[in-house]
């Protein structure tokens, strides 16, 4: 049977989601403004070079150093910091430390990450080493990923010690994803499980420590935190689908990048492996196209994104997305918490998964 939405439903529906975002939105500006007096007096800590170019890339001031507006991203990684703490029933400025560290891991490994691929653009502006050189990005993001367990170990408390544990053993998942990410560039035969497990380390680990961080230095009970870092885990994952389909078919002028900057530089994301591995003869034919190393210009970028959409990529990397997101809400269902952040958890993991940029 065939069940029709009238339009008026619909309309409602559209317009709920609509409010819970902007809810959302204005939660994580607040988040977003209260760790940033922190993490600016972490920074001021950097020689003058490093932080000058920290600051830039954090959105704080232009090329020229002089202030801006800018706050930089959408700040997700300290907002789960934050709400992790008040999971476990501390106040969001237990957090805090832990959501500086985050934002530092994070920002550490996009300023490498636009070397490696060599993006010249990011949030709307010239990214790091295309203004400043390779060393300088090196040494940039070497700077930030230090000062975040500076951060950390500053405390001096047994909490503090296992936050910055779990914060290097993140790292290191991170770092392995990324080497996978890196590897898969010069191989034609990545599996859809490789993918997976590239992403899971590349995005989901710092998700995990993000959503966990604030509950260890809260001292919480293992089965809480163990519950918060499943639920970031399963949220990266749902991040990095809804990540590259924006890199393949977001709009340029809500997510700063490029058009088809993810098929441009040949990158097996989720939903192009998807596509290879499953998608039958369009598949085979994105396969070969990926397999070649010519420059593409953009009617031949955007044949590659319909061949993409053909075998599937699309359809499954939204589905899947979603899927993880309720994977992530059911492992907050297993553990007792305070119902405000246990509902702010839940608001941003639709964020995420509905977002645009």
């Amino acid at each position: 049977m065939t069940v029709t939405i009238p339009a008026a439903t619909k309309s409602a529906v559209g317009d709920t989601q609509e409010a819970t975002q902007e809810t959302t939105l204005e939660a994580l500006r607040k988040s977003r403004d209260a760790v940033l007096p922190v993490m600016r007096e972490a920074v001021g800590r950097l020689d003058d070079t490093s932080r000058a170019i920290t600051s830039y890339h954090l959105g704080w001031t232009d090329i020229d150093g002089a202030p801006t507006t800018g706050q930089g991203g959408k700040a997700i990684r300290p907002a789960l910091a934050t709400l992790s703490a008040q999971a476990a029933g501390a106040s969001a400025e237990v957090g805090l430390p832990g959501a500086v560290a985050v934002e530092l891991v994070h920002n550490f490994s996009l300023v490498h990450d636009d070397l490696m691929d060599g993006d010249t653009e990011r949030r709307h502006r010239p990214t790091v080493w295309a203004v400043w050189g390779a060393p300088s990005a090196i040494l940039t993001g070497d700077a930030m990923l230090a000062l975040a367990q500076e951060v950390l170990l500053e405390r001096g408390t047994a909490e503090a010690i296992g936050a910055a544990r779990l914060l290097a053993e993140t790292t290191r998942r991170l770092i392995h994803g990324q080497v996978l990410d890196v590897e898969f560039e010069q191989r034609d035969d990545v599996t859809l499980p490789e993918c997976v497990t590239m992403a899971a380390g590349k995005t989901g680990a710092l998700l995990s420590a993000s959503a966990a961080i604030g509950a260890v230095l809260a001292g919480a009970p293992a089965a809480v935190v163990d519950a918060l870092s499943a639920f970031g885990e399963e949220l990266g994952l749902a991040f990095q689908l809804v990540d590259d389909v924006l890199g393949i078919w977001g709009d340029p002028a809500v997510t700063g990048k490029s058009v088809f900057s993810d098929l441009r530089s040949h990158k097996k994301s989720l939903p192009v492996t998807f596509a290879t591995t499953h998608g039958g003869a369009a598949g085979r034919e994105l396969a070969a196209w990926l397999a070649g190393e010519e420059a593409s210009d953009e009617p031949e970028l955007a044949r590659i994104a319909g061949l993409v959409e053909t075998a599937g990529g699309r359809e499954w990397a939204t589905a899947e997305a979603e899927r993880r997101m309720a994977s992530a809400l059911r492992a907050l269902a297993e553990v007792s918490m305070p119902e405000g952040p246990r509902s702010d958890l839940g608001a941003l993991a639709r964020f995420i998964v509905t977002r645009e940029a």
